[in-house]
């Protein structure tokens, strides 16, 4: 049989998410035959890790077994390594010691490195990121300024390329991201196979606009623009007025819109989010209270609890731990 015409080795990180998983996986696999009997006729992909039969655990539990190691491998055979995230991004990053020399092997001998979900965080600490460009979930998009503030980011995204070093935000944009690479490799015909079996209506391009992403579905595209604009700088001192002139409209017509969709101005929007961002990260991350402060944007920690409180009836130590 002939090499296959791309290879992929799915590297998935102790408490991986899932679905990104499963979707990238099986976009391959739908890809990879002519008939639905899942052969490695034009794509092949190997779950890579330290130990051949040790298991990996999924966020959810579910466990993954690696099926081969660095030392078994036929390096050439593959064009990408593909990592996915922890649960939680510090995770991801904390685990550059032991994955740093699978990713010095697939960087030398040429493979495209791809980050899906936070596994952004690993590459950016191992310092494969340099000169590069990342799409980042827009839910770590803040912790991600932070760490790496020399590296240019965009929650915009569902997935970049940026030659030897691509990125997916995760979810199902895992799908969407597979069918593009595959695309590369196998032609449109090939990568598109299977998504009618996995019953998506088609491939989103990288700049797809969520509509899940706001409350409202037809919110128009100033203030699209403007929620963009909110999650992209979550911990910013931005003013309301400065908001307002990169929307492209004065502070009055954008409290205006805000009301007509939100009933709250914009600026009571912006908290709510953050507020919402900090009740999302005392649940997914360990970071210390006066970290999570400075991601939403508030210094101090003491007006930071308070005004939580007062929005959630419980203070951020509280939330933290379940009292709720």
């Amino acid at each position: 049989m002939k090499r296959a015409d791309v290879g992929f080795l799915l590297l998935p990180l102790p408490g991986f998410a899932l679905l990104p998983f499963g979707g990238f996986l099986d976009k391959l696999r739908f890809s990879a035959d002519d008939e639905d009997l899942s052969q490695q006729r034009y794509c092949r992909w190997q779950v890579l890790g330290y130990e051949v039969g040790a298991s990996v655990a999924a966020s959810c539990g579910v466990e993954v077994k690696i099926q081969t190691t660095p030392e078994h491998l036929d390096w050439p055979a593959y064009q990408y390594l593909v990592i996915f995230g922890a649960r939680e991004a510090g995770q991801s990053a904390a685990l550059t010691t032991r994955y740093r020399r699978i990713l010095r092997q697939a960087n030398q001998y040429g493979l495209s490195l791809v980050s899906i979900d936070n596994a952004c965080f690993l590459l950016a600490q191992a310092g494969f990121l340099k000169n590069h460009r990342v799409a980042v979930h827009w839910r770590h998009a803040r912790e991600f300024a932070i760490l790496f503030p020399n590296i240019e980011m965009s929650t915009e995204q569902l997935y970049l390329l940026d030659g030897k070093r691509i990125s997916c935000a995760g979810g199902t944009a895992a799908i969407d991201l597979a069918t593009e690479l595959l695309s590369r490799h196998c032609g449109r015909e090939k990568a598109l196979k299977g998504l009618a079996d996995m019953l998506v209506d088609e491939t989103r391009e990288t700049s797809h606009r969520l509509k899940s992403l706001h409350s409202e579905p037809d919110t128009g595209r100033r203030l699209s623009r403007a929620l963009a604009l909110m999650r992209q700088f979550l911990g910013e001192p931005m003013s309301i007025e400065a908001l307002a002139a990169q929307v492209g409209v004065g502070r009055r017509q954008l409290d205006r819109l805000f009301m007509e969709h939100f009933d709250l101005t914009a600026r009571a929007y912006w908290q709510e989010m953050r507020l919402k961002h900090l009740a999302w990260r005392l649940r997914h991350s360990h970071h210390s209270l006066s970290r999570l402060a400075d991601e939403v944007g508030m210094t101090d920690v003491g007006y930071m609890s308070k005004v939580f409180k007062n929005h959630f009836g419980v203070t951020p130590k509280q939330y933290r731990g379940g009292n709720h």
